[in-house]
């Protein structure tokens, strides 16, 4: 199971990571970055794609081309007769039709030029052999398939104006053949995932994103940042327990951090490099991500009824024995706090019994450092400190080990001058 909706993937995972130069390659970027990988083989297979490109990079890094150029060839291509009559009512539109000769000849040569581009400075510069066994097959195809044009002869022809009619009735075949054999549709296929991985290359090496490790049992995040902003804060997180409990007050940073681990957590599981200088972790098979949470009014849920539900269905996947890993930002705030404390006690008791899981519960209720296991250190506690200075908080966005007392809300009504206002 896997719930990250309230990582908002497209709307802010995705402006981070798109280099693309045309929707097409975006949409399998977009595939990719939803997409659960079922095993920690097939997550190491990926980064061992994007480790190939980044180490490729001095070919790709000025990796362009006209996004109007590919659509026009695009559509050229799929919309090319592969018929046996093809060659014959070419031949006559060219020897007939002046203005149809001109439309032709511009189209096969916007064909030859952008082909030629992604063969010669691109794809027969690649280092393949540092790819993955299974991707160096796929590579393959996409260069046979341009080798396959004689790219080369006609971008001669073209360049020394020696480009005539002949020629495209020859190169007219070619297309029909591979079009015919399936050969086009296979290179779109393998050529818009390569330009999303070149995408997904570039954002790691521009937001120093590193490729997590998988272990059998550790978590641990060193210098985990959130890339969404400007100067962040670093923080390190080896939590040595399955259960915590994250305080501190409002502002502080608490809800920052539980988006900064959950996309180092959701960013690994997919085979992308992750926002923290080191990261160790299981692999998960379920993640949930529950932050920021609204009201379920399509479904017709209230906050709390949703909570619950969520809760219940990590709950259920752990019970089989599954790794889950799964954040709760501020559990049951959605009810009154008397039935909070009691519900949240039970929660993050039984939530110990699934060792294999790790559960990150952000809170407000400073009765739960009375739970046995808080004060015995089975259930592990972090904290974000704050210091006052003359009455106004200084927020550090560091994490700390320990439970933060710190009530802000009162001094913040009385900074406003609220008190005075409402006696």
């Amino acid at each position: 199971m896997t719930n990250v909706r309230d990582l908002h993937i497209e709307e802010e995972i995705l402006p981070l990571l798109d280099f693309t130069h045309n929707d097409f390659s975006k949409k399998v970027l977009i595939s990719l970055l939803k997409e659960s990988l079922d095993s920690v083989d097939d997550i190491l297979f990926r980064q061992d794609i994007l480790k190939a490109l980044i180490s490729n990079n001095d070919i790709l890094k000025d990796f362009s081309y006209s996004k109007v150029d590919l659509l026009e060839v695009y559509d050229f291509l799929e919309k090319h007769p592969n018929n046996g009559n093809s060659k014959k009512n070419l031949r006559l539109q060219l020897l007939f039709s002046e203005k149809e000769r001109h439309k032709k000849r511009g189209q096969f040569i916007q064909f030859v030029l952008l082909f030629h581009k992604l063969q010669t400075f691109y794809f027969s510069r690649l280092n393949t052999k540092i790819f993955p066994a299974r991707y160096q097959i796929e590579l393959g195809l996409l260069i046979d398939i341009l080798s396959g044009f004689n790219l080369i002869h006609y971008e001669s022809l073209i360049r020394e104006q020696r480009f005539k009619a002949k020629h495209i009735v020859e190169l007219s075949e070619l297309i029909s053949e591979k079009t015919h054999s399936g050969q086009t549709s296979s290179f779109w296929k393998h050529y818009f995932l390569f330009e999303a991985y070149i995408s997904l290359s570039f954002a790691i090496m521009k937001y120093q994103f590193n490729f997590p490790t998988f272990t059998d049992t550790k978590f641990s995040l060193e210098n985990v940042y959130h890339p969404f902003l400007v100067n962040p804060v670093s923080n390190n997180f080896t939590p040595i327990k399955n259960v915590i409990l994250l305080t501190g007050p409002n502002m502080s940073g608490k809800s920052t951090f539980l988006k900064a681990v959950s996309l180092c957590v959701y960013l690994g599981h997919i085979g992308l490099g992750v926002p923290a200088l080191k990261a160790e972790m299981p692999f998960f098979s379920t993640i949930a991500v529950y932050i920021n949470l609204n009201d379920d009014i399509l479904s017709g849920y209230s906050h709390f009824m949703t909570e619950v539900i969520n809760l219940k269905n990590v709950v259920m996947n752990a019970a089989t024995g599954e790794k889950c890993f799964a954040i709760f930002d501020e559990l049951f705030r959605g009810t009154n706090i008397e039935d909070a404390v009691e519900i949240s006690t039970t929660t993050v008791k039984g939530l110990l019994t699934f060792k294999n899981s790790v559960f990150l519960i952000s809170t407000h209720l400073h009765q739960l450092k009375e739970v046995e296991e808080v004060k015995t250190r089975n259930i592990a506690t972090y904290y974000f400190d704050c210091e006052l200075k003359e009455n106004i908080p200084l927020f550090t966005y560091k994490l700390k080990e320990g439970w933060s007392d710190l009530k802000l809300g009162r001094i913040l009504f009385e900074n406003e001058g609220l008190n005075k206002m409402l006696t």
